[in-house]
């Protein structure tokens, strides 16, 4: 009488359609299904996985069929059929939780290349071994690789990923890229010696012709608020290398998620290489960074704000023009009302030499001549209907979405090869003769891969920040354009801080002539941070000191706003 054939599953599995270690997955099916010839066992179903990684069964769709299938018990196998263990799984929680799953319905586990089998004794106890070694060689690797990159840093190398904006790499080593340096000298210069803040940078090089070079990490020329802060946050400028800014934290309640926090507190060395700026500047630039956002203490005048303080501009050297009072005592001790006005007190020229412009103007005087132009602009019948189009209209990012989704691309790819390379790395054979350097050698690629991945999650941070930067704008320009409808009826009302707070949002620069015109005239430019509609054309910038200017704008020039 012939025997009763044992029922089993067979399951294989590879990282991409393409050959692992030799072994494509028909070739993986056809030892399999030869070894089920030769024990007498009978194939009920065939499950397999192509492109999918073995990190997790939630990432193995038919892996879980199967399981489901074995607890539902209507094929009643009593094994399953893998090629070896690492088709298996290779986080060995999941190998075992999965293999106490099929055991519990009286399914067992035979590793045909290992020559497992989790029926006997020896063969669950060699499977629990062997999914644990194959986990702490990963969880050594990657500490290894985290201590290289360390040491790499205490030396002052450069630890891998994209060469920092102003640098090119040589030979692995940072050498200063002086198209590029150029730019990062001017960020420090305009952050340190004016009272520009990060937006305001990004948008006067946007604005005087600067464009950023195109690089591998990213696809714009434009520079970005987002940009501005990396480079002044950055200690590699001054030649220094931080190591452990960002750090890749397990996700609460998961396996195997990750996500990139930022570190308040991290390693600092010198580098090897040159610094595009003295650390002296770095540490200016580092304190006003600190200092931002920290509201200045009044001790006089409270309800009183400077409201064009740092958007008035010096006609001399150029600088923000600041607020100031100027409190004057009677003969009896009492005061006389405060005198306001706007001075020159940035001090310095381009060239190093004291600013010479002492002359002090009236806020008063200034401040009404502004709110008239802008008074002028909202009245303009033309001008509601324009920023009515403008509220609502769609921005288009389609650009930047793309080149985050290019990057994401990227970083799977670059995730699945480091994927694929440490499956690589386990499946070796230890007895074969060149283990050691296919191991050193794959080893050294992992650590390129480490690398690689860094750079692109740092080109992701960027770019979503860039994309922020801009919805936000959008949300700023709105609201701007909002108010504007209601100039008239609501600027009175407001206290001198809601004042300020408006211009800010909505006037970048005024330009003054050194000295009151014949004619009664003394603004000579202002620049919006948003496009206005005027006359019959869409502007962002009225100037009374250009021979073409329409003659709607160059009405603005009368006696009559001052």
């Amino acid at each position: 009488m012939k025997n009763k054939k044992i029922k089993c599953d067979i399951y294989t599995r590879v990282s991409t359609t393409m050959q692992v270690d030799g072994y494509s997955l028909d070739a993986q099916k056809e030892k399999l299904k030869r070894y089920a010839e030769f024990q007498n066992m009978e194939i009920v179903n065939e499950y397999s996985d192509e492109g999918k990684s073995g990190k997790s069964v939630e990432g193995r769709p038919e892996f879980q069929r199967m399981l489901d299938n074995i607890e539902n018990g209507t094929d009643e196998v009593q094994f399953v059929l893998v090629f070896k263990l690492s088709r298996f799984g290779r986080n060995a929680a999941d190998v075992l939780n999965s293999l106490q799953r099929m055991q519990d319905f009286g399914v067992n586990l035979i590793c045909v290349e290992d020559g497992i089998d989790s029926s006997k004794d020896s063969g669950k106890l060699m499977i629990s071994v062997l999914s644990a070694v194959a986990e702490i060689e990963r969880e050594n690797i990657l500490v290894q690789t985290i201590e290289g990159r360390k040491q790499k840093a205490r030396e002052g190398k450069w630890n891998g990923g994209f060469a920092p904006y102003g640098y090119e790499l040589v030979n692995g080593e940072l050498q200063i890229a002086e198209d590029e340096a150029e730019i990062i000298r001017l960020i420090y210069d305009k952050f340190i010696h004016t009272n520009m803040g990060i937006s305001a940078i990004a948008a006067w090089l946007n604005q005087h012709g600067y464009k950023k070079k195109k690089r591998q990490n990213n696809t714009l020329d434009a520079f970005a608020a987002s940009f501005i802060k990396g480079v002044l946050d950055n200690p590699v400028y001054c030649g220094k290398l931080a190591y452990g800014r960002r750090k890749n934290e397990k996700v609460s309640g998961t396996r195997n998620e990750y996500r990139i926090v930022k570190q308040e507190n991290y390693m600092l060395h010198d580098g090897i290489h040159e610094g595009i700026i003295s650390e002296t500047d770095w540490e200016l630039a580092h304190q006003k960074r600190e200092k931002t956002g920290v509201k200045y203490e009044k001790t006089h005048s409270l309800d009183h704000e400077h409201i064009l303080s740092g958007i008035l501009r010096c006609p001399l050297c150029g600088s923000g023009m600041y607020g100031n009072v100027n409190r004057k005592k009677k003969k009896d001790g009492t005061l006389y009302k405060d005198y306001f006005y706007y001075a020159c007190k940035h001090r310095r020229l381009v060239d190093g030499h004291k600013c010479g412009y002492r002359k002090q103007w009236s806020e008063e005087k200034i401040n009404n001549a502004v709110e008239e132009v802008i008074r002028k602009l909202v009245k303009n019948p033309k001008f509601e209907e324009a920023i009515l189009n403008k509220i609502g209209s769609r921005i288009d990012t389609e650009e930047i979405e793309k080149e985050i989704e290019g990057l994401e691309k990227q970083h799977r790819q670059l995730t699945g090869a480091k994927a694929r390379l440490g499956q690589q790395m386990d499946s070796l054979d230890i007895m074969d003769k060149f283990y050691e350097k296919k191991y050193q050698d794959m080893e050294t690629r992992l650590y390129r891969l480490y690398d690689e991945i860094e750079g692109v999650e740092n080109s992701i941070e960027e770019v979503k920040n860039r994309l922020l930067n801009i919805q936000q704008q959008k949300i700023s320009e709105e609201n701007v354009y909002q108010f504007l409808l209601y100039f008239d009826k609501l600027y009175d009302k407001f206290t001198d801080l809601e004042k300020k707070e408006f211009l800010n949002s909505f006037v970048e620069q005024v330009d003054i002539y050194e000295q009151e015109q014949p004619d009664g005239r003394f603004l000579k430019h202002i620049k919006f941070r948003f496009p206005v509609y005027f006359g019959d054309r869409e502007t962002q910038e009225l100037c009374w000191d250009n021979e073409s200017t329409v003659e709607t704008v160059c009405c603005l020039q009368k006696r009559e706003i001052i």
